[in-house]
This record gives structure tokens, C-alpha cells and sequence, in this order.
């Protein structure tokens, strides 16, 4: 028998290739079907996706003045300004996303009086039901960093140095 006879098949033989029908149907079979992993494909959701559902939902909550540190929150104020700039939802949010699973950061200020236990925990709360609502994704922690506390006075000194150098 010569070599190309010999990788011939037989009659009555199927040969199967990698992404044949039959050979992608066992694949399906053994893979764990879900939400997100279907027989009719799979579905692939960006960090950024999740990141910008987090940022909006953590943002709901009474008691939460601003996301971030203060540099992300100048940063933030500074690309609003400019004409056509859109506000960053995705600021003060931090993402570790698996193919069915995500871990969220969340970093806030918090407004003065509120209380910071309670708004952590309905931040988490809105965060894990938004994120599983619109994704699919199982949420397995949010962590939430609080960073400052915003005083009702800091409102009003931008105001006072403001109206000072027009004074001068």
C-alpha cells in the first residue's frame, strides 16, 4: 500500500476534523451550557461593560456624592468642561472578570451624615443585582473603598476664592 493510500479512509469510514458537525455536537454536549454559553453560541461581555453598569448602580445610591479618588474626580470635572465631553461612569469602578464570574471594586466619597456601613452595603446590593440583571455574569464580591467624606463647606469655597480674585 503506498503512503497516500494509507491515509485514505476506509469505505464506509467517517473521518472527522476538528469543527466537524458531529465533532462540535460532542463539544456542546460536554460543555456546561448557560445563560451566556448556549448550543448556538457564546456570548463574551467587555470589563468595560461590566464596569460602566457597576459605576451607574453604585451611583443610585443615596449617600454616594462622587466615585474615585480625588485625582480621578479632577480628571473627570476637567473632560466635562470640554465641549462635547461626557461623564465618566466608569471612574472609581475596578474590574476582575472571568468567563462567568466578576469581582467589582468600587471607590466613593461619601456625603456627610450618611451612613457609610449602610450605604457600602446597598451599594453592593444595587451593584450585584444590576451586574447579574444585565449580564448574566455571577458577581462574587464588591468591595467598596470609601476615600473622603464631602463637606457641604466644600461646595461653597471654590465659590469664595472664586469671587476673591475678582476682587483683586
Amino acid at each position: 500500500m503506498s503512503e497516500t493510500t494509507k491515509n485514505l479512509p476506509a469505505t464506509g469510514e467517517e473521518r472527522r476534523q476538528p469543527g466537524d458537525v458531529a465533532t462540535r455536537g460532542a463539544e456542546i454536549e460536554t460543555k456546561q451550557l448557560d445563560e451566556l454559553h448556549t448550543e448556538f453560541g457564546d456570548t463574551t461581555i467587555a470589563e468595560a461593560v461590566v464596569q460602566k453598569i457597576a459605576g451607574i448602580a453604585a451611583r443610585e445610591v443615596p449617600g454616594v456624592y462622587a466615585m474615585g479618588n480625588i485625582a480621578r474626580r479632577t480628571l473627570n470635572n476637567l473632560t466635562q468642561r470640554i465641549p462635547g465631553g461626557q461623564p465618566n461612569v466608569t471612574g472609581g469602578v475596578a474590574v476582575q472578570k472571568g468567563e462567568r464570574e466578576t469581582a467589582i471594586d468600587v471607590s466613593i466619597v461619601v456625603e456627610y451624615g450618611a451612613q457609610i456601613v449602610e450605604v457600602s452595603q446597598e451599594i453592593r446590593e444595587n451593584v450585584i443585582r444590576a451586574v447579574e440583571t444585565g449580564t448574566g455574569l455571577k458577581v462574587v464580591s464588591v468591595d467598596v473603598d470609601v476615600t473622603d467624606v464631602h463637606l457641604p463647606e466644600d461646595d461653597a469655597e471654590p465659590a469664595k476664592r472664586s469671587g476673591d480674585d475678582e476682587l483683586a
